[in-house]
């Protein structure tokens, strides 16, 4: 029988996007079914390495099942959709402008044998790209090639994408704990804060925030449905709400709607995503001071990019790193040592001295992080960086020694933090386990704090337990056991 698969690409953002796909896409399967193979491909475009992964996949799918129609969405299908459209296999592609009529887009393009057969009026494509016969001809109308050329088959497809991001956001999504026990809801799309390196306002258009009213039905369904954890995410989070004219009485902030989620709403455990150092407020800092280690996860994920301020300066981050350690200190005095601290971490970035990279290899050495997300400097186009990168780039072997030394950094501090937890109790939430991890008979878990567990013996999915720790393995995961109750 016919299907569908989604394959994601990037951030936790742009994996509820797929999620909010898929959601839609069963819901529309169960009316009718599928008439064909469809291969979503949710694809990121934050670097470089991002691109090349999504084609890669692209044509391995095509070589696997040439039959199948393959749709590309996401940041990659916005930033560049006629060099995805010119790639063979691929049947269409949906820009994040018009994510919002992916899947009736995706739907209909199913159901017929051409590419866009059947599509309603309000769906029609926003470019319909020229065949490769049709390519044939300029602007002119003047053959480009000889008449006796030889007739080709279209290669080109067609696109919904453009600048106005009318259809972005992914409203009606059916939240419920499934092949993911800890679901993302994207609560924010877009972002205005212009870093020199980042391609996201292009791909995603500007700060945009689902209404209060949204987020909390979504949320009650989710509970509804027997969910335990959630995960609330967004491009920028920490700016949900700016961008709304709520009611008298509505929230108007992140913090004031997380209160209000976990005043209206039964949800055991909820679980904020990456959340911009400047947008940590007062208030923020004190439901997590009210409620972390209770119904607020004890975990916090800030992007740092760089340690030097300098650098920060040339990237137009809006703080200044004694503002990050500032931060980090109020957070941890709220939350407590056991607060799992994370972070972002840019090496390259241009005319990036030795000098520089070594203050911010001090700064993550002196802070409690538990984890580094780390990646190398990469240009994309349209950004200032863009032309910074072309004015002093960096050398290859620098970007790879200061790699080589954050990564090695990286794993010391993950250790380090995750060994104060061995012969601790914490409360875990249990995943769909990797078929590996079940056949030693163990459980995958994940603490309150975001430490990745095994557990001793087989446990379903999505139940919340108490776990007492043994020790880590080699790659620094939590090892533990499940507490009787009362937990030991």
């Amino acid at each position: 029988m016919a299907g569908f698969h989604i394959e994601h690409f990037g951030c936790r953002a742009a994996r509820a996007d797929g999620e909010a796909i898929a959601g839609n896409l069963r819901a529309l399967g169960e009316r009718q079914p599928f008439a064909s193979d469809v291969v979503v491909v949710n694809t990121c475009s934050v670097t470089a390495e991002a691109d090349r992964a999504a084609r890669a996949y692209i044509r391995r799918a095509h070589r696997r099942n040439p039959a199948a129609k393959i749709i590309v969405t996401g940041c990659y299908a916005q930033r560049a959709p006629e060099e995805l459209a010119a790639m063979p296999g691929v049947t269409a592609v949906v820009g994040n402008s018009h994510k919002a009529l992916a899947p009736e887009i995706i739907f209909h393009l199913s159901r017929g044998t051409s590419q866009t057969a059947d599509i309603p009026p309000a769906l029609v494509p926003v470019h319909a790209l020229l065949s490769a016969n049709a390519a044939q001809t300029d602007v002119g109308g003047a053959p480009s090639a000889p008449a006796s050329a030889p007739i080709r088959a279209p290669i080109w497809a067609p696109i919904w994408a453009d600048d106005r991001f009318a259809h972005s956001f992914l409203e009606d999504t059916l939240l419920a704990p499934g092949a993911q026990t800890r679901p993302n809801l994207k609560i924010q799309e877009g972002c205005g804060n212009r870093c020199t390196f980042c391609v996201i306002p292009q791909t995603r258009g500007p700060s945009k925030s689902l209404p209060a009213a949204s987020v909390l039905r979504q949320v009650e369904d989710f509970v509804t449905a027997g969910g335990k954890e959630l995960v609330l995410t967004g491009i920028n989070l920490g700016r949900w709400g700016r961008d709304l004219r709520p009611e008298q009485g509505e929230p108007a902030t992140l913090a004031a709607l997380v209160r209000a989620i976990l005043e209206q709403a039964a949800l055991p455990r909820l679980r904020l995503s990456s959340i911009e150092p400047m947008d940590w407020d007062d208030e923020l800092i004190a439901l997590m001071r009210e409620f972390g280690g209770r119904r607020i996860a004890r975990h916090a994920h800030l992007p740092l990019q760089s340690a030097s301020d300098a650098v920060l300066r040339r990237m137009h981050r809006r703080y200044r790193p004694w503002h990050y350690a500032d931060m980090v200190a109020a957070l941890q005095c709220a939350a407590g040592p056991d607060l799992t601290l994370g972070a972002d971490v840019m090496v390259g970035f241009p005319g990036e001295t030795d000098g520089e990279f070594e203050e911010t290899l001090a700064f993550i050495r002196e802070l409690p992080f538990g984890y580094l997300h780390l990646f190398p400097f990469s240009p994309r186009p349209g950004t200032r960086a863009w032309a910074l990168e072309a004015e002093s780039p960096v050398p290859l072997a620098a970007v790879e020694e200061r790699m080589a030394a954050l990564r090695a950094l990286a794993a010391e501090k993950t250790r380090a933090h995750r060994s104060r937890f061995a012969g601790r109790t914490l409360a875990a939430i249990t995943l769909q386990t990797p078929a590996p991890l079940a056949a030693r008979g163990r459980t995958a878990a994940l603490t309150e704090n975001f430490l990745p567990t095994e557990l001793e013996g087989r446990l379903a999915a999505n139940e919340l337990v108490e776990v007492s720790v043994t020790s880590l393995n080699s790659e620094a995961a939590l090892l533990a056991r499940e507490c009787a109750r009362p937990c030991c």
